[in-house]
């Protein structure tokens, strides 16, 4: 896994964590954090969020390092 996929999942993590957080406590972190000074630098967060998780989706298609090693080694006969 490479080191923007990397990035790209602790964020969607991070944002799926935010996420409990208001379902089961109704605590918004990111709203606690930029909360009193506009809802700009939230309005970015979010989007920086919702991109990982776009990005993200591609790594269910892509093949898996296992898979791709079991393909290139030949079974001795």
């Amino acid at each position: 896994m490479g080191t923007l996929q990397r990035i790209a999942l602790v964020i969607a993590i991070i944002g799926a964590i935010n996420w409990g957080l208001i379902g089961f406590f109704r605590f918004n972190l990111v709203s606690a954090i930029f909360g009193g000074i506009s809802t700009m630098p939230e309005r970015i967060v979010y989007a920086i969020v919702g991109l990982c998780g776009l990005y993200c989706i591609t790594l269910l298609f892509r093949p898996s390092e296992e898979h791709e090693r079991e393909g290139r080694i030949q079974p001795t006969s």
